[in-house]
């Protein structure tokens, strides 16, 4: 019998769960499973459970929330033989997604009793590791925010996203990696493990997380009335389309910058100096997954209502435009 171990986080994301172990309890393959659910209390509990799992032999640790929960237990388990489980109930499920595991409590269950496991890679930004992505400037500056902000869920992160982004000061990085130095004013700089942030906004679209690189996304500076538009793009998988993006793959590179600011690290942020340091482990997290990865196929007809809303915006924000024309100038200019 293989022993798995069940970590809930009860606050992750915008649904309850008082459900989960009746659904474990009728779908976990008995035959093959001996199971037992333990609940977090307080931030970093889950890598406390997880450790003690692992250290007392358990076969597969399943992380219950979102991409938070994700990065506490799987930092408690990289470079052991215990596999992680996903079942996604978080805000944007940012590596089950990813991974094309059901954002649905049941399905998830059944891909575990299948028990396939691969090897997938991990980052480290400055000492923490992170399994989907990390980064800095507007995106680390948002999680913060919406750590802050003490209600969960994509509405009030794309409230946070809208609000900050007017006034948000793009930042001059100083870029080393293996075969370069270069200078960038960016927006934000963002190192992908796996494809998305959450909530299929795929800022690294090419990422995958079983090939030992890391996929660089450098954000350019943008006029208000342009950021519709990427966000389009973004949420279409096609954000390389856009004139200001940069993208490189390395497995190590550091960042300078002028003074100290947040990074994040699977959307937790983290106050930091003016080095940063970031790297992927290959082949060092085994994760309870299905073969496939990366974007899923997206059809005009199967837009999300996010691209939707931005698509709206950007058509308003064309006609706030035109009658305006004494904002018009300091609109379209770009951020300094």
């Amino acid at each position: 019998m293989k022993r798995a171990v069940f970590i809930v986080n009860p606050i992750s994301g915008t649904t309850k769960k008082k459900n989960i172990p009746d659904v474990i309890a009728s779908t976990i393959d008995k035959s093959v499973f001996d199971y037992e659910i333990a609940y977090t209390a307080y931030s970093g509990h889950a890598t406390v459970l997880a450790a003690k799992a692992c250290s007392e032999g358990a076969d597969v640790v399943v992380a219950v929330g979102g991409d938070g929960t994700v990065n506490e237990v799987g930092r408690a388990i990289i470079n052991t033989e215990t596999a992680m489980g996903i079942i996604p109930c978080g805000s944007g499920n940012g590596l089950a997604r990813h991974l094309l595991l059901p954002i649905n409590v049941k399905r998830s269950i059944e891909i575990i009793n299948k028990f396939e496991v691969h090897d997938l890679d991990y980052g480290i930004i400055n000492g923490h590791p992170f399994f989907c992505t990390c980064g800095m400037g507007f995106d680390a500056f948002v999680s913060m925010k919406f750590a802050e902000a003490g209600k969960r869920g994509l509405a009030t992160y794309v409230e946070t996203v809208l609000r900050e982004s007017l006034s948000y000061k793009p930042a001059t990085y100083t870029i080393i990696d293996d075969n370069s130095m270069n200078s960038h004013k960016a927006f934000l700089i963002s190192c992908a493990n796996a494809s998305q942030y959450g909530n299929n906004a795929y800022i690294a679209p090419q990422a995958s997380v079983r090939d030992g690189l890391m996929d660089v996304t450098i954000v350019e500076p943008f006029t208000v009335l342009e950021a519709p538009q990427l966000a389009i793009l973004l949420f279409n998988g096609l954000i390389e389309d856009s004139n200001h993006i940069r993208t490189f793959r390395c497995k190590h590179l550091v960042i300078k910058r002028s003074k100290p600011g947040v990074i994040h690290y699977d959307g937790d942020p983290d106050e930091s100096g003016e080095t940063v340091d970031v790297s992927i482990v290959s082949k060092g997290l085994l994760c309870v997954c299905p073969t496939d990865e990366g974007v899923m196929d997206v059809g005009e007809s199967a837009r999300n209502s996010m691209v939707e809303y931005f698509n709206n915006m950007y058509l308003r924000s064309e006609d706030f435009i035109e009658n305006n024309p004494i904002r018009k100038k300091s609109l379209l200019r770009k951020r300094k």
